[in-house]
């Protein structure tokens, strides 16, 4: 994802000397063709990623288009103030960039784990929550955060994320992807953890219970309709998210099903606390029952 980002924006700010690629530090090595190519339009501000976010802010009330870019967890709570006063509540154009989205960081523990970081952005006016789950999406992210006008964050993950996209497919802000039709039930998720549940999905297949996978990209603003269509055709939902239930995607599914009105089957699976263990990204998501086994069986028995 790392990689597709960081080829979207140097052809973006080939082409448009208003982009401006912004970074604490981290994350300098990967930007050296960009920092050798376009030299002026490449600020590293050091570890200090509030600093950053406010230049970005003073940058954008100036017509430029700075995408900021570090660990999403640095950004998310440290500069929390900064993306807040000087972004959201300004409106101004910048684009918030967090790598390492969820447990990615799986080896560093949870003090480099963005597992929370929806629940506090999410309630931010004016703020556009991406979460893409393959490098062919990010790169459609990317472009697209670019277009838009207003605060954008854009959560990745880091690299070798597998492409779940078999063709080229239409990218929009607030609209969901139906990766796999179904009728039986219903998953949602976003991010690296889609790959996972597309695979829980075809192992269903093989078990009779027909599953539909959605892809919600962007959090805020969520596809409403969607989550809807899917109560009504599929009668069952279950979110699956690397991040805390609270404040996540299922609360964001989970508010549209509650003004929707409309009985359905409901299941939340994510963090319930900081994450535990440390080790792989696959060992890290077992520990915490967002694997693909944990996955598999939460939805077999909600069918039994």
């Amino acid at each position: 994802m790392r990689t597709a980002y960081l080829d979207t924006l140097y052809d973006l700010a080939g082409k448009d000397r208003r982009v401006y690629a912004l970074i604490s530090d981290n994350g300098a090595i990967v930007y050296d063709k960009y920092r050798k190519d376009l030299p002026a339009q490449y600020l590293n501000l050091g570890i200090s990623e509030a600093n950053m976010l406010g230049m970005a802010a003073g940058m954008a009330s100036c017509g430029k288009i700075p995408f900021a870019y570090t660990i999403g967890a640095f950004l998310a709570y440290r500069a929390f103030e900064f993306i807040r006063n000087d972004i959201c509540l300004q409106k101004q154009n910048v684009k918030i960039v967090g790598t390492g989205a969820g447990e990615i960081y799986s080896a560093l523990g949870p003090t480099h784990h963005s597992t929370e970081d929806l629940g506090g952005l999410r309630s931010l006016p004016n703020l556009t929550i991406i979460t893409p789950a393959s490098p062919m999406e990010v790169k459609k992210a990317t472009v697209a955060a670019y277009e838009y006008e207003g605060p954008v964050y854009l959560r990745l993950g880091t690299n070798k994320e597998a492409e779940i996209y078999e063709k080229d497919y239409i990218f929009e802000i607030g609209k969901g992807v139906v990766m796999r039709e179904g009728r039986d039930i219903t998953l949602i998720s976003l991010g690296t953890v889609v790959k996972d549940v597309l695979d829980v999905a075809e192992a269903l297949d093989k078990e009779g219970i027909n599953t539909r996978v959605i892809n919600m990209h962007t959090v805020k603003p969520i596809d409403r309709e969607l989550i809807m269509q899917a109560i009504d055709e599929t009668g069952r939902i279950v979110t699956i998210e690397d991040h805390n239930i609270i404040g996540g995607l299922g609360s964001a599914v989970a508010e549209v099903i509650a003004e929707y009105g409309k009985g359905v089957t409901f299941k939340q699976m994510g963090l319930h606390n900081f994450s535990e263990g440390y080790g792989t990204y696959q060992q890290v998501k077992a520990n915490n029952g967002i694997d693909v086994p944990c996955i598999y069986n939460a939805v077999k028995k909600i069918m039994d």
